[in-house]
Order: C-alpha cells, then structure tokens, then sequence
C-alpha cells in the first residue's frame, strides 16, 4: 500500500530515504487533490522514526513544478482562491516543518508553486538547465505559498524583490550565486546529488538533526510566523480585482494583459 494518497505524488523509501516524485504531467502542477496529499504524506513520514530525510524531485526531464493549474483560477472566485491558498499553505508549511532533513532536487522549470515548494525544503540541488521564477504577478496574483517570506530570508531583500515586483526569471547559476540553491549539477545529476546528500544525514544522530533544525529555524519562524496567514489572505484580496481576472484570462488565452489596476 502506497504511503501516499495520490497517485500525483509518487514515493519510493530508500533506506532512511523517502523519494517523493511529483507526478502531475505535463507541468506537474499542484491541485486540490496532491496538495493535502502532500501534507499527509508529510505527516506519516514524521510518525516513522525510521525516516531521517526526503528528497523532492519532479517526473519527467522538463518540469520540477509550474506550481498552481492558473485554470483554477480563471474564474476569479474569491471561495477558490482562499481554498487554494490553505492548501498551498497547509502543505507547504508541514513540509518546511518536516523534522528530518528536506532535500529539492532541481531538475527543471521551477515556477511559482513550484519554486515555494522548492524553498520549504531545507537544502536546493539545481540542474545546469533548470530555471526558477516566482511570475505571480505577471498573471494578477502573487505569490501565496510562502514565496514572499522565504525567498526574501534566503536571497536578501534585493534580490526578492528582483525576482517578485520585476518577474525576473534566473538561471542555475545565478540562483548558486544568490544562495537560492546550494549546489548545481549537470543535467540529470539532482536526483542523484540529492541522494547522495540524503545517506549523509543517515550517519548523523537523526534526533540532534532534528534539535539543530529547529533552533536553526528559530530566529526566521519567529519574524515569518504572522506574516505567512497575512501572504494568503492578500491573495484571497486580489479576487475582488479586475486585474486578477484579466492576468489569468490574458495568460490562458496567450495573450498580453491590460491591466487596470483596479
């Protein structure tokens, strides 16, 4: 019996390993059914004492994540974006609590969702080709899943902005450069990386891994810990715009927006 409930969410143990393979082709997109998937699966990893560390990655050769399926969102009904924000947050934030030792492996676009699932992991291996973009705003959104908080703690305040206000797209190398990820590799190297890094939290006591994590974490959970509900409920915000509606339509029907600003 699959430890998960989403054939979305595909999960292979390793030794102390858990591989959780995201499996929503051809973007793998998060949705209403891997998101509490995700949260779930979290949780029995966290109840098997035999589980030091997990590594995410994403099926196929092209995709890490896209994040969202911005068709949920067409519509511009506040009640889905409020349901799709809990989700996204919920998941996320069960994995960025994950008591063991949480590894991304890169191999591909990493785009909105999918790059904020990437930072609630501890450590980021990107492939040479991989790139990352929180583009939210482009379509009338923002970020939602914790993107504006940990991308900031990670990358400094400049450079968040850069990538956020200015939907600017970067590079393997650059994310190197400005701490985004902590190591690149060649093409079809992350998992492996990723693995390798795995088998060496197994030879560290899995219980100071644990205490190490958290006090680690102390000083940003603290500054993060209001401001995380506050980042969804100013996306539910933006469902009550035209310029929400207008992003989402002008970007399925691949068109340029008009916005205005309103």
């Amino acid at each position: 019996m699959s430890l998960s409930t989403s054939e979305k969410l595909q999960v292979e143990i390793k030794g102390h390993t858990a591989l959780i393979t995201i499996n929503n082709p051809a973007a793998n997109t998060f949705d209403t059914e891997s998101l509490p998937a995700l949260q779930d699966l979290i949780q029995k990893l966290n109840a098997d004492r035999t589980i030091f560390a997990l590594v995410l990655t994403g099926s196929g050769d092209k995709f890490f994540s896209a994040g969202a399926d911005l068709k949920l969102f067409a519509d511009g009904n506040p009640d889905t974006a409020r349901d799709m924000a809990e989700y996204f947050g919920k998941g996320f934030e069960c994995l960025a609590d994950f008591r063991g030792v949480s590894i991304a492996a890169i191999n591909g676009f990493a785009m909105g969702g999918g790059l904020e699932v990437a930072l609630a992991c501890d450590i980021r291996i990107a492939e040479e080709q991989a790139q990352m973009a929180l583009p939210e705003a482009k379509v009338g959104l923002l970020p939602c899943a914790g993107g504006t908080q940990r991308l900031s703690w990670l990358v400094g305040e400049g450079w968040a902005k850069k990538m956020i206000l200015c939907g600017e797209r970067i590079k393997a190398d650059v994310a190197e450069r400005i701490g985004l990820v902590e190591e690149v590799v060649a093409k079809g190297g992350a998992l492996e990386r990723a693995l390798e890094l795995a088998e060496q939290v197994g030879d560290q006591s899995p219980i100071s891994v644990t205490y190490c994590k958290e006090l680690i974490g102390m000083a940003r959970e603290n500054a993060m810990g209001e401001a995380l509900p506050y980042e969804r409920q100013k996306f539910v915000d933006l469902f009550t715009t035209e310029d929400q509606r207008e992003g989402v339509n002008a970007f399925l029907e691949k068109r340029k927006p008009q916005w205005k600003n309103c």
